[in-house]
């Protein structure tokens, strides 16, 4: 399986070149905690969240904490004004901690367990997701304490993870719902959809927008309640090694979709990889080397089971840069630190000759990183520092 991500090749990330105060900056952060690293920019995070706003100026962003489930990025937030997407009572229990007033979150896991819901409540949240009648039941108990959202389904075989297949349901199954809830007196609020991670296409927002303002104008001609928000979800992509459509022009045709819907309709979205993939950035050391078939082999102190978990679990294709530039480029393979043979991070690439101790640097490594790292083989998982949260140039650990 190791060959499935060798696409990486460094003359592809010239324009990756560090400037002299970010190498300076990681190599003292280097010589300060040691190596793997992961650097988190809080004005980056800063930074992708305005840009987001401004480009959905009707919308209410509420971060998705699954991909980075971090504290500073939590308080970074909360300071710009953000909402927060929580679908566990992990996280419940983080933006708790970090004081997210609960009427700024919504409870989006669309299959939850009866303490999942109480420790929700208990914390003053009051919004979840449903999409089948078995969970629907669930919240007859909480029936006067509940406002529910229905999520609709839309298939997108074209997104990182069409998160539509295990998750949603038909417009038809949508209206059973609403008018079952009605009988049971449980509130519905809206609807909400998810078109898929990484959706390189704003059309599959606008096509499920229409489609629920088609479920939510039936609702009404069925006499039930109008539905007052939707929630369009997460999926907008950033650039990996490839330059994705700038988020101001990706917005404007979702923003000409929900301009068609009543103005009484409240829009929420649940945004995650934009906000932080650009935001952290990895550094790993060479540990040992070896010459196989012709190519170097670089063994890295992070690999797959770390920081470049992503490259299993996510589809993503990080971009690599050298702290070491000079000298002829020969074909190269970097490995991870564990004994799997698995754990391989990228082949077929050119690197210059690295000696034990260089530095090998990641971009784009906020999302689902550090989140699905794990501490296979006891090689601990790199540490985070975190950097600019207090929109100055500070530095410190963070657990």
């Amino acid at each position: 399986m190791a060959h499935a991500h060798s696409v990486l090749d460094f003359q592809s990330f010239t324009h990756q070149i560090l400037s002299a105060d970010e190498i300076h900056l990681i190599e003292s952060s280097v010589a300060q905690f040691g190596a793997p690293l992961l650097m988190l920019d809080c004005d980056v995070v800063r930074q992708q969240y305005r840009a987001l706003k401004q480009a959905l100026p009707t919308v209410t962003l509420h971060f998705a904490l699954k991909p980075l489930p971090l504290p500073a990025v939590v308080r970074t937030l909360l300071d710009e004004g953000a909402s927060f997407d929580l679908a566990t009572t992990g996280e419940v229990e983080l933006v708790a901690q970090e004081g997210v007033p609960a009427e700024r979150t919504i409870h989006t896991h669309p299959i939850k367990r009866d303490s999942d819901i109480r420790d929700a409540l208990a914390y003053g949240c009051n919004v979840f997701v449903v999409d089948n009648l078995n969970e629907l039941e669930k919240f007859k108990p909480y029936q006067h304490d509940v406002e529910l959202l229905v999520r609709l389904s839309f298939r997108n075989s074209e997104a990182f993870a069409d998160l539509s297949k295990k998750f949603g349901c038909s417009p038809e199954q949508a209206l059973t719902l609403i008018e079952t809830a009605q009988t049971w007196n449980i509130r519905i609020k809206g609807l909400s959809f998810h078109v898929g991670s990484q959706t390189m296409n704003p059309q599959k927002y606008v096509s499920a927008i229409r489609t629920c303002k088609a479920v939510m104008d039936q609702v009404v001609e069925r006499g039930l309640p109008a539905l007052s928000t939707l929630d369009i979800g997460g999926g907008f992509p950033v650039s990996y090694t490839q330059q994705v459509m700038p988020i101001d022009q990706f917005c404007v045709p979702i923003n000409e979709a929900l301009s068609e819907l009543p103005e009484t309709v409240q829009v929420l979205a649940e945004p995650g990889r934009f906000i932080v993939a650009q935001a952290v950035t990895s550094v790993a050391s060479v540990m040992g080397q070896a010459e196989r078939e012709g190519q170097m082999w670089y063994y890295l102190d992070d690999g797959i089971y770390g920081s470049f978990s992503g490259l299993m679990f996510d589809d993503a294709k990080y971009p690599l840069v050298t702290l070491n530039q000079g000298g002829e480029c020969i074909p190269s393979v970097l490995a991870g630190p564990t004994c799997d043979s698995i754990d391989v991070i990228a082949e077929n690439i050119l690197l210059p000759k690295l000696e034990n101790g260089d530095l090998v640097i990641g971009r784009m490594m906020g999302a689902y990183t550090s989140a699905t790292a794990t501490d296979f083989n006891f090689f601990k998982r790199a540490q985070t520092v975190v950097l600019n949260e207090f929109a100055e140039n500070s530095e410190r650990m963070t657990g």
